[in-house]
């Protein structure tokens, strides 16, 4: 049975990275990109002023020249103006700095009557003041944006910035969710005394949508193998990803990894040193399609396709890895078994700037209910089996941070 380390490197080894496409600016949000973005222009493309004023040559400030006739006035957009000596011009945030200016006084500072603009007595003013010089930003090709990084809306300001109507991105997957079982019942229709509402399907589908991967779609199939091999072979010759929930563990009515070997698809590895979500199973199908088979229970369903799904999702999306986050232990945790145990949790602070992990009970792996008043759960070493207060964990969300 493998380890949690050696079945994420299994995963990720055979994960194959998905091609690239070109998308318009206004589809970008939330997408990987795929190439580099370069400054078109010195940031700012010219000196900038900063402040509503006037624009003058400091030398005339300094020489002790206090009254300043106004040469004109400049708004941002407005083509340059040269100043002429002894002058001042009035001036607009954003504007460009006038030719042979190098100072601006704040309009809070000045008096302006029948042309004259006059500086209060006693004001000092600096050479360079509220100017943002060209190119202080960056310079023209500065690279701003990288390939792996997933394009938030801060960064569709900067690709617009670049002159891009479209950016090079990686194509969005096909996803695949499966739910297994006979007792399973959708939301909406009539259920009887010995049957459970169907959840896991549902939930895996919102927690990827979440994160980016909206062409994901869902099915229910009941415990038979010719409905099993027609309806998994439809969705395995379209997906890129093929999730099923159920049907992996050792029951006479656990039909999958039967299922999923007859049409092609070869194991990786099945079973996990973990808890919740031992009896996972992964393998790559005949068009190396990635498909997991995770447990039926809700609470490994949700582990198992947070810690192996998303990972591999986002590797195959050939997004930049995220560093690894840690938090504290708010309270004592013990726990037997030799298996890495992924333990829900609910996230606090303190006025030392710690971020808290406190533990959620739940009964079973059946206890979905619970994880609503959790963030996500920490990953406690098998090694051990007492981890006290305080001690740092490795942290995963649930959403991504």
């Amino acid at each position: 049975m493998l380890t949690t380390a050696e079945a994420r490197d299994a995963i990720l080894g055979a994960t194959t990275v998905f091609p690239s496409e070109s998308t318009p600016l206004d589809e970008a949000s939330g997408r990987v990109l795929r190439q580099v973005v370069r400054a078109e222009r010195d940031q700012p493309p010219f000196d900038r002023v900063m402040m509503d004023g006037i624009a003058i040559r400091f030398a005339d400030f300094d020489s002790g020249i206090r009254e300043f006739p106004i040469q004109a006035m400049q708004a941002a957009g407005d083509a340059e103006v040269t100043l002429q000596d002894g002058k001042c011009i009035e001036i607009m945030t954003g504007a460009t700095l006038p030719e042979n200016a190098d100072c601006i006084i704040p309009v809070e500072r000045i008096a302006s009557a029948t042309g004259v603009a006059t500086v209060e007595g006693g004001y000092e003013a600096r050479l360079g003041q509220f100017i943002h010089p060209r190119g202080s930003d960056h310079a023209v090709g500065t690279h701003l944006l990288n390939p792996g990084k997933r394009i938030s809306p801060l960064d569709i300001a900067i690709v617009a910035s670049s002159g891009l109507t479209e950016v090079e991105v990686s194509r969005r997957p096909v996803i695949r969710v499966i739910s297994t079982g006979n007792e399973l019942v959708p939301a909406g229709q009539a259920i009887e005394p010995h049957q459970i509402r169907l959840s896991n399907g549902p939930a895996i589908q919102a927690m990827l949508t979440a994160r980016g991967y909206m062409d994901c779609e869902h099915d229910h199939l009941v415990d038979d193998v010719d409905v099993l091999r027609d309806r998994i072979a439809t969705h395995l010759n379209k997906a890129d990803i093929l999730i099923l929930s159920g049907g992996v563990s050792m029951g006479q009515a656990d039909y999958v990894p039967e299922v999923l070997a007859g049409l092609g698809v070869k194991l990786v590895f099945h079973k996990v040193s973990q808890r919740p979500g031992k009896p996972m199973w992964f393998g790559i199908g005949p068009e190396n399609q990635a498909v997991f088979a995770l447990p039926g229970n809700p609470v490994s369903a949700l582990v198992c396709c947070r810690h192996y799904v998303i990972e591999a999702l986002e590797a195959a999306s050939a997004a930049t890895p995220r560093a690894p986050e840690f938090a504290t232990l708010a309270s004592d945790i013990r726990f037997e078994p030799d298996l890495t145990c992924f333990q829900p949790v609910r996230l606090l602070s303190n006025a030392a700037g710690q971020v808290l992990a406190m533990p959620v009970k739940t009964n079973t792996s059946g206890d979905f209910a619970a994880l609503s008043a959790t963030d996500g759960y920490v990953e406690l070493a098998r090694e051990k089996s007492h981890f006290p207060a305080g001690t740092p964990v490795f942290l995963h969300r649930w959403q991504a941070g």
